[in-house]
């Protein structure tokens, strides 16, 4: 027998965890659907989207106001410049993984099958999809 946890008064090997304990509704799988990684999908896309955007924008302003002497007006310029490009290409990579998530989600569910098809057929619509519109 193990002692006792000073801290908690409690058996130690009653804590003790040996496999994961998920919290699911009867029937449900133990893996994330393509519903459920959508949202991974298109925080993962905006959050880089976002910081390349900055960081190519911080490149081209700090070059376009070299002339300027360091100052607030050259400081807000930039800070404009920065936001205004990293928001532009948050939301257009985001759009992007929504499409991709939201084609994917529908494609799956109309073949009511997991496949690596499924993705690519995804990929591919949101290409054409995003071409169509006259975007890049």
């Amino acid at each position: 027998m193990n002692p006792l946890s000073p801290y908690l008064n409690v058996d130690p090997c009653y804590v003790v965890q040996d496999t994961n304990e998920l919290i699911l509704p009867t029937g449900a799988n133990k893996t994330r659907g393509r519903f459920e990684l959508a949202f991974f999908t298109i925080g993962g896309c905006c959050m880089p989207g976002a910081s390349f955007g900055a960081m190519n924008r911080l490149r081209l302003g700090l070059k376009e106001t070299q002339s300027m002497a360091w100052s607030k007006p050259r400081n807000v310029q930039i800070l404009n410049m920065v936001t205004r490009q990293g928001s532009l290409w948050a939301n257009t990579l985001g759009s992007l993984a929504l499409l991709y998530s939201a084609f994917g989600v529908i494609i799956e569910k109309t073949q009511n099958s997991e496949e690596d098809l499924n993705t690519g057929a995804a990929g591919t619509v949101t290409g054409m999809w995003y071409k169509h519109t006259g975007d890049l």
